[in-house]
């Protein structure tokens, strides 16, 4: 398990302990000169999705990658995919089983059919645009929570030395992550979305198969046939095809 060089340009900052990474993203983000990480050995009020609280033990990975991009809203947040696929580049690097490993829509990532990790993208917004994007980014190296604390029909939590034996701190993860990431920005960049979306359907989970999307009070049942140039859920139902922004997905 050898990591790249480190990316050219992007800073690095390691802390002891913080309340939420993406907190101080956004509190460092008018300071600095270009992309950073920002990786943290705890968090104190780590969250997830919906505001959720994240578990945030020490040994795990809580990391957020800040920059001010330049795209619209709507580009900017496709960059979730990118993470994504960074992040099932770096725990193939990490656990050598890519067939164990699976994207879950709209961004989390499976190990041997457990939630291992997960992504929170925020955004801090002027009158001229996105200022700064946080790309929060959560992995499970040594412990997850209990099943008992997931909501019934979630997937549950899996960590990578539960399932594979192997061993790996959070600066050796950001050391595979940072490249892995750097790599899916510059496809991003100069082939747009539609090479992450081909890549990202190559990795995903259940796609052709019966799923569940819930938004708010409304569950939606169908097959989960694809996503869009937009990065939205295409589900296919008997009478019709609809297309999912956001949704939370149950297998």
């Amino acid at each position: 398990m050898s990591a790249d060089p480190w990316p050219e340009g992007v800073g690095r900052i390691v802390l002891p302990s913080v309340d939420s990474t993406n907190a101080e993203a956004f509190r460092r983000a008018p300071h600095l000169s270009g992309p950073c990480w920002i990786l943290a050995a705890e968090q104190t009020a780590g969250r997830g999705r919906r505001a959720r609280p994240w578990a945030s033990p020490r040994g795990n990975f809580y990391a957020t990658l800040v920059m001010r991009p330049t795209e619209a809203p709507q580009t900017v947040a496709l960059r979730s995919f990118a993470a994504a696929l960074a992040l099932h580049d770096a725990l193939v690097q990490t656990t050598g089983t890519p067939q164990a490993l699976a994207l879950k829509w709209p961004n989390d990532v499976l190990l041997a059919g457990g939630k291992v990790a997960g992504i929170l993208l925020e955004s801090q917004s002027t009158g001229q645009g996105i200022s700064a994007l946080a790309i929060g980014i959560g992995v499970n190296l040594i412990g997850h929570p209990d099943a008992s604390q997931v909501e019934p029909g979630a997937v549950p939590p899996v960590s990578v030395l539960s399932e594979t034996g192997e061993r790996v701190t959070p600066e050796a993860f950001l050391d595979l992550l940072a490249p892995a990431y750097a790599r899916r920005e510059a496809q991003f960049v100069s082939l747009g979305f539609a090479a992450l979306r081909a890549d990202w359907l190559a990795r995903a989970a259940r796609l052709g198969e019966p799923i569940r999307a819930r938004t708010g009070n409304q569950t939606r049942e169908g097959i989960f046939e694809t996503i869009d140039a937009e990065g939205n859920l295409i589900l296919r139902q008997a009478t019709q095809t609809i297309a999912i922004p956001a949704a939370e997905v149950f297998f």
